[in-house]
């Protein structure tokens, strides 16, 4: 039997009264009010005729946008028409031959204490692999044991990928056997940041929503690798969307202190770095990622000139400043990787090709080195770091200059909280970030919504400025072959703009548990020359060769 339910006039009336006005407002159009309210976030006031001229393009616009977004936006696809160069006005590319000059390796023996495998250089594996003391399968076991053995204490893995890796340690030990060397990465295990795309494994993003994300695809950089012979053992973690150290599965751990995160947000290869977990890894720098868990956890990383490594197949945050790089136990090392990952992409519009000129140089006479002079000499607690590396530097042969990096006005940042908002706007739209595991002021979730309020115009203007930053550096940079600089400070923000190439190397303690490190900044598309002058520095300090205790 259907019931009828009565409802009285006097809550009846209210009701209907509060649907009607509810949908109003869902569909109604825009007001003069509410456009002079959202002038105020820009700095604008306009006269009642020009808000009444103005509201039937604004509502007009305003349907305009709502069509556009029945667009699909996938993270990964459809870039913008619009990409950045870092090229300054009249720069030219360098035209030199490619140079590749390792040191011998052929003294490197099998430790006789199988641990130590786990500290050893790329080019002493290499070496192992080669003259078959050991074989790919045996280290890539070694390496997966050791992941297996330590992350419950680091939290640094995200998915192993030990099918995968295993098959491709067999096919490289078949290879060698038959006398097919593919180079100094044929058989080398590795770790892959997990916001690249792997065929038949999940790629995360390190956060819930993208959790079961899968795109049967392998990134540029994955296809790179794989081409050069190395075994893919694990997929790392990264702080939610390429933010700090937090991710679905936990903090991610720094190695020399338990209690500490290892920062991010490459968080899982700095910590399975310097754990001995894996001998390089791949992460990616957007404004500190590499630069920062590199110095938390100790370790060598590169971060290449913008366009240097196809981003095709990874996570966009941003368009204009997203970097691929590795990171390794010692600046050789991110020379050997660099060397096989490098090169221009049709599928990344803002890839190039450029020589690599790459040479083991036991001093630095000739070299004219700029530093950092005020950034440096304010940072009071590191000074002692910085003050024995430029005394380094000097012994080695180098001319030290103090100079500065342009200044400039306004917020930069601007210009990529735009592009992050653009990259994840479906999650905005869709509440999914809701599922997000850090929702708090400062993190992406509250930012993508913020963003949204960032006039196009204003996006314009800053990148106007960043123009003129970008000939402001070309000038300061033509007179020196690299810039010592502190990781932190103004000058991380400005390299990240202009696209320059840099390295971060281990050169000190702060204590016992807590590595310092310096960063070399490079001339655009040159990192052979800056790779040099860093393994000169590390093979006169040997900082880079301290490795945590209890791993």
């Amino acid at each position: 039997m259907q019931r009828t339910i009565r409802i009285p006039l006097w809550i009846a009336v209210p009701l209907l009264c509060t649907l009607v006005f509810s949908f109003r407002l869902l569909v109604a159009d825009l007001t003069r009010d509410d456009v002079a309210r959202a002038g105020k976030l820009f700095d604008l006031e306009f006269t009642e005729p020009q808000l009444d001229s103005a509201l039937s393009l604004l509502t007009e616009q305003r349907a305009g946008y709502r069509r556009l977004r029945e667009n699909d936006f996938p993270n990964h696809a459809l870039p913008p028409a619009l990409v950045f160069d870092p090229q300054p006005s009249g720069w030219q590319m360098p035209v030199q031959k490619p140079v590749f000059q390792t040191p011998s390796y052929k003294n490197t023996k099998l430790p006789a204490v199988r641990d130590e495998l786990a500290w050893y250089s790329i080019g002493q594996l290499a070496e192992l692999l080669r003259t078959r003391q050991i074989t790919s399968s045996e280290l890539t076991a070694f390496f997966l044991e050791r992941l297996k053995k330590y992350d419950p204490a680091l939290h640094c893995v995200v998915t192993y990928t030990e099918t995968l890796a295993m098959s491709q340690a067999k096919q490289a030990d078949a290879e060698m056997a038959a006398g097919k060397y593919r180079g100094l990465l044929h058989g080398i295990p590795y770790g892959l940041k997990d916001m690249f795309f792997t065929r038949n494994y999940p790629t995360t993003f390190g956060t819930p929503p993208y959790r079961e994300q899968r795109v049967e695809e392998d990134a540029a950089v994955v296809q790179k690798l794989q081409e050069a012979g190395a075994v893919l053992i694990a997929k790392l973690s990264l702080g939610e969307l390429a933010m700090d150290d937090v991710w679905f599965g936990g903090q991610t751990r720094c190695p020399w202190d338990l209690a500490r995160g290892s920062s991010g947000s490459s968080a899982g290869p700095g910590a399975a770095v310097a754990a001995g977990l894996v001998p390089f890894a791949i992460g990616s720098e957007t404004w500190g990622s590499i630069v920062s868990p590199s110095t938390v956890n100790g370790v060598t990383g590169l971060r290449p000139t913008f366009g240097r490594i196809s981003r095709y197949g990874g996570m966009v945050l941003s368009w204009s400043m997203d970097k691929v790089g590795p990171m390794c136990r010692n600046a050789e090392d991110c020379a050997i990787v660099l060397r096989a990952i490098a090169g221009a992409d049709p599928r990344d519009a803002a890839t190039k090709d450029a020589p690599l000129v790459y040479q083991t140089r036991r001093d630095l006479k000739g070299v004219k080195i700029g530093y950092l002079k005020n950034e440096m000499e304010k940072d009071s607690l590191h000074r002692p770091i910085y003050d024995n590396a430029k005394k380094t530097l000097e012994q080695l042969g180098a001319t030290l200059v103090p100079i500065s990096f342009p200044s400039y006005k306004g917020d930069l940042t601007t210009i990529l909280s735009a592009e992050t908002a653009a990259a994840f706007d479906e999650l905005t739209r869709s509440r999914r970030d809701d599922q997000m595991v850090q929702q708090g002021k400062n993190n992406w979730p509250n930012f993508f919504r913020a963003a949204r309020f960032i006039p196009a115009v204003e996006y314009i203007q800053a990148n106007r400025i960043r123009t003129a930053l970008i000939q402001n550096m070309a000038e300061v940079m033509k007179s020196i072959d690299v810039v010592l600089c502190p990781p932190f400070g103004d000058n991380l923000l400005t390299t990240n703009l202009t696209g320059h190439p840099s390295i971060t190397v281990p050169a000190g303690f702060e204590n016992p548990s807590k590595p310092a490190t310096v960063v070399f900044t490079g001339q655009l598309y040159d990192e052979g020359h800056l790779l040099s002058i860093a393994r000169a520095f590390q093979s006169a300090t040997g900082h880079h060769l301290k490795h945590p205790p209890g791993f």
